[in-house]
């Protein structure tokens, strides 16, 4: 109905996969804890490039209204904040380290298109994304932070710290009045209702993509690497803009070779079940 607000459609649209995702025992695994350190650094790492696209196109349209009244970025962006933890995990060469696989690379280019060509549909992303991290967020980072044993003072997990947002739940009911205010007809709603349960099914696609590149590994009977299997099967070629998996920091190495599991196929389990709850709990908590 066009008389909706549009952040009460998006819910609605977005049910079916939501409970897909939530349904899945991939979710459930990281609830328990079971994710390594490998995984959430590759994760990391394919958000990098996701919010990257993302900022940048909303950096594009920050004046144009169909954008204009959700821009947030003091509050919301995360680039810088995952530029830090990329740096604790990988070190200082960190940009010449980090994967970015053709499923990521896809899901880049569609950012880049419609920021370019349709900008009504940004505030799909945008909110699926931001107000997903924002509310599963606090949850996510006190598992990770246990499960990895990283740091009490917050290395590492800066990507689930918004220091510009003091009070959640307030910022949230903002944020949606601000977007239910909008002017759209019924059919970009429409468009911009197919958008977010685009924008959700890109992100499980990355570690679809990524899970199955392992799984074919293993059927071969050759178990390898994670980083070696990304170069190797030359995942990076099918794009030009992607940077090539490199040597692991020793330093963050030597702290947690003792947590990775030693099956691939069983990490790549636990990594989409980081992307799964990411998405899953913070569209329940919207």
């Amino acid at each position: 109905s066009v008389s909706k607000d549009l952040s009460e459609l998006m819910k609605e649209a977005t049910k079916e996969v939501h409970e897909q995702a939530e349904n899945t025992p991939f979710m459930k695994n990281f609830q328990k804890g079971q994710v390594s350190l490998h995984e959430f650094k590759l994760v990391t790492s394919s958000l990098y490039f996701i919010y990257s696209a993302l900022e940048e196109e909303i950096e594009r349209n920050k004046d144009n209204p169909v954008y204009a009244p959700v821009y947030f970025p003091a509050e919301l962006h995360r680039k810088a904040a995952l530029e830090e933890d990329l740096k604790y995990f990988y070190g200082s060469n960190w940009r010449e380290e980090i994967p970015c696989p053709e499923a990521t690379q896809k899901y880049v280019e569609r950012l880049h298109y419609i920021g370019k060509n349709h900008p009504e549909l940004l505030v799909a992303h945008a909110y699926t994304r931001y107000l997903g991290d924002l509310s599963g967020g606090q949850v996510l980072k006190k598992i990770a932070q246990k499960a990895l044993q990283l740091p009490s003072t917050g290395e590492g997990l800066a990507f689930f710290t918004f220091d510009g947002v003091s009070n959640a739940t307030k910022f949230k009911q903002l944020y949606r009045s601000r977007m239910n205010a909008l002017e759209m007809d019924l059919a970009t709603k429409k468009r911009v209702l197919e958008e977010a349960k685009k924008a959700f099914l890109l992100n499980i696609q990355v570690f679809e993509a990524l899970q199955e590149l392992v799984s074919k590994g293993q059927e071969n009977g050759h178990p390898v690497q994670l980083k070696a299997e990304l170069r190797t099967r030359n995942v990076n070629r099918s794009y030009e803009h992607g940077p090539v998996p490199g040597k692991e920091s020793e330093r963050t190495n030597k702290r947690h070779t003792d947590m990775m599991p030693t099956t691939p196929l069983v990490r790549w389990i636990l990594a989409l079940s980081f992307l799964a709850m990411t998405v899953a709990v913070g569209l329940f908590a919207m």
